[in-house]
């Protein structure tokens, strides 16, 4: 704890003033951290005895924070050229991620998250290996939820909002063996999917394209922006199409999205069109991850007004229901 900022945090959870009381400072034991793609990496944390019962019972939607201010730089040749300028910044704040997976394992609890590159602190993420000590706050936020009356869930995720969706899918299929999952994955182009690899050709005719969503038996459309893999388009588009493919009852379908704030805005728009339930998880920069800072404020509308509110991303979400999110494009 080298800031106030983070002496403030730590008192906090010490004098139990933030409540849940599910919200704790962990130190988790890095067990994996794999490269996967071009800037993508997977990163699993080991959580052991009290630590690990609080993590097993994570939702997905959910996020924690890393402490990374003492982790090292990775070497030179190793950092991407658009980091050279910015790798040596001081890390002060610790980093919001998102879980793509929880697995319990005896008495210990694993957390995998997605990250990709793109600055100083994800840059010194890479460095950490098998046995290093991480500073973990979490669980954070709210996660998803499943309305009753269900029978088709739709998964939407641009680039890496894939990561809460792939343990969302697992937690769908193991807990409500009644729903059918699909996942829509999109990027501008196919080194730019956040996964390890795409199935081969007759399991991409079976509509199992992906699989990280596959190994939960979840029906996966891949959609490219360049049409490098997939749908040629936006995953919006995509998703469209397939709605209109598909003629079913809107009170029993329920769309849940995370990725850029352009994608949502627009998934919330089919959602309305269509008067689909829709649960979005949105993304701002977080100081804090606990409400004390402030600095993750989602413009909402008010309830019974025409007026808009303001509501705290790591506080009220990151998920919220797509009818009550103002988008500011």
């Amino acid at each position: 704890m080298n800031t106030i900022a983070e002496k403030k945090l730590n008192e906090t959870f010490m004098a139990g003033s933030c409540s849940p009381a599910n919200k704790r400072l962990f130190s988790a034991v890095v067990s994996v951290n794999k490269q996967i793609g071009r800037r993508f990496f997977r990163l699993e944390l080991e959580f052991s005895a009290a630590d690990a019962e609080v993590l097993a019972n994570c939702q997905p939607g959910q996020f924690a924070q890393l402490d990374l201010s003492a982790t090292a730089l990775p070497p030179a040749e190793a950092i991407p050229e658009n980091l050279v300028d910015v790798a040596s910044r001081k890390i002060l704040l610790r980093r919001p991620f998102s879980f793509a997976d929880v697995t319990v394992k005896g008495d210990k609890t694993f957390v995998d998250i997605l990250y990709c590159v793109v600055g100083p602190a994800s840059l010194r993420m890479t460095t950490v290996s098998a046995g290093d000590s991480v500073s973990v706050i979490g669980p954070l936020g709210n996660g998803f939820c499943v309305p009753e009356g269900k029978s088709i869930t739709l998964l939407v995720s641009g680039g890496m909002g894939a990561g809460p969706l792939l343990y969302l899918a697992k937690v769908l299929t193991a807990d409500y063996p009644q729903l059918e999952v699909i996942a829509f994955a999109g990027a501008k182009t196919a080194s730019q999917l956040p996964f390890e690899a795409r199935l081969d050709e007759i399991s991409q005719q079976l509509g199992f394209s992906l699989g990280e969503f596959a190994k939960y038996g979840v029906e996966s459309i891949v959609a490219t922006d360049d049409g490098s893999a997939g749908f040629a388009g936006l995953v919006t588009n995509c998703l469209t199409e397939w709605l209109d493919r598909h003629t079913l009852a809107a009170k029993d379908m329920i769309i849940y999205s995370c990725g850029p704030e352009a994608m949502l805005a627009r998934v919330a728009e089919i959602a309305e069109e269509r008067k689909l339930d829709c649960q979005l998880s949105m993304e701002r920069m977080m100081a804090c991850g606990i409400g004390l800072c402030q600095s993750c404020a989602v413009e909402c509308k008010a309830t019974d007004s025409s007026e808009t509110t303001y509501k705290l991303c790591c506080k009220d979400g990151p998920v919220f229901n797509s009818r009550e999110v103002t988008f500011s494009l």
